[in-house]
Parts: C-alpha cells; structure tokens; sequence
C-alpha cells in the first residue's frame, strides 16, 4: 500500500500528471461508484475480480493523498479506523462475548454501531445511501419502512393503474422491488444481469 501511495504522491506532485494534480474529493466520486460497481460485476471471476479491487484501491490512495495534502487525514487513519471498528465490532472473536449464531452478530453489531453514535438514532436518508443504485436504494427504503413483499399480481396492478407519468413509472418500479423482495431477489442485481446479457447480445462497434 505504502508503494501505491508513493505513486499518488508522485502522480500529484507540481512536475506529476496534470489530471491527477487537478482532482479532488466531488471529481472522483464517479469513479469510486464506478469501479465498485465493476468489482461488483467481476465476482465469480477471479482475475478480472483481482484486477477490479485493485481499482478500487486506487480510489482508497486516491482520495486518501487528497487528504493528507488538505490536512484532513491520512491512509494511515483510514486503515487504523478499519481495523479498529472491526475489531470493535467483533466482540465474540475478539473478546468474550458469546454468540449463538449470524442473527445474533448481527443484532450486536447494530447495538455496537448505536453506541458508538451515542445512542442518537441516524435518520431513514441516513441509513440509506444516496449514491445507491436507485432499485437498491428502493429496496432499503420499502424494507426499513416495512413495506410488504407482495406478488406479480401487484406488478400487474400498478400497469394497469399508473398514470403516464414520472409518479406512474415510479409506482410500477416500486411494485418490481416489493415482487423482487418476496422472491428473496435483489432487484438492482436481477437488473445489472439483465442489462449485461442484453449488451452482450448487441453487435461491437464498427470502425
């Protein structure tokens, strides 16, 4: 890692790349979401998924250089605040609580996370991330609102009674994710298949 940040450093140097020299934390937010997204594709190959993270990475050097020069922090605290959390989080690996199973790691790692607020409750745009794909996001939402997993029949529904408006597709795209939620589905990645099947069917690009 400390060789990966010698090259940021280098890349943002006054005689480095006049790209990289220009860049800051609102430039590269694209790109973040970008190459997560295409690790995210590259799972269950592993030389294209090695090749992504590394990508990832970068953005990790990237905006941790942007940092240090600003003042704000370092890589060194990002990996310390990591290491420190998980750790934290983990009791019963790394201290003696007890678990009886995943249900129960996961009810302690959200009590441990209200603690570490202070026990003040984030908001509901709080707990879901704006830069999410908008069906995950939707999916988060209906799930923290409680919404029901319903059926096609719902689906079918709002076709038929949805106006022709933004509002319209909107509520049609809802009624997806509930049916999405009740087939145990992630609808943004049933999507993200689809949508990579259907351009891989299209021909390549002519000279």
């Amino acid at each position: 890692m400390q060789v990966l940040l010698g090259v940021m450093r280098r890349l943002r140097a006054p005689d480095g790349c006049p790209w990289d020299k220009e860049q800051t934390h609102e430039s590269l937010r694209p790109y973040l979401l970008e190459e997560a997204a295409e690790a995210a594709d590259a799972v269950g190959r592993p030389a294209e998924l090695a090749d992504e993270l590394g990508d990832v990475l970068l953005q990790i050097a990237f905006h941790s250089v942007i940092a240090e020069e600003e003042g704000s922090f370092d890589y060194a605290q990002v990996e310390r605040g990591i290491v420190d959390k998980m750790i934290r989080r983990h009791p019963h690996v790394f201290g003696s609580v007890k678990v009886q199973g995943s249900e129960e790691v996961v009810s302690n790692w959200q009590a441990i996370k209200a603690a570490e607020r202070g026990g003040k409750p984030r908001s509901a745009a709080e707990r879901v991330p704006a830069a999410l794909g908008a069906l995950a996001r939707e999916a988060k939402a209906q799930k923290l609102a409680g919404t029901a997993k319903t059926g096609r029949e719902q689906v079918s529904a709002a076709l038929l009674h949805a106006p022709d408006t933004e509002a319209g597709v909107a509520e049609v795209l809802a009624a997806a994710v509930a049916w999405a939620r009740s087939l145990g589905l992630d609808p943004e990645m049933a999507l993200r298949t689809h949508t990579a099947q259907t351009l891989a069917a299209l021909p390549d690009e002519t000279a």
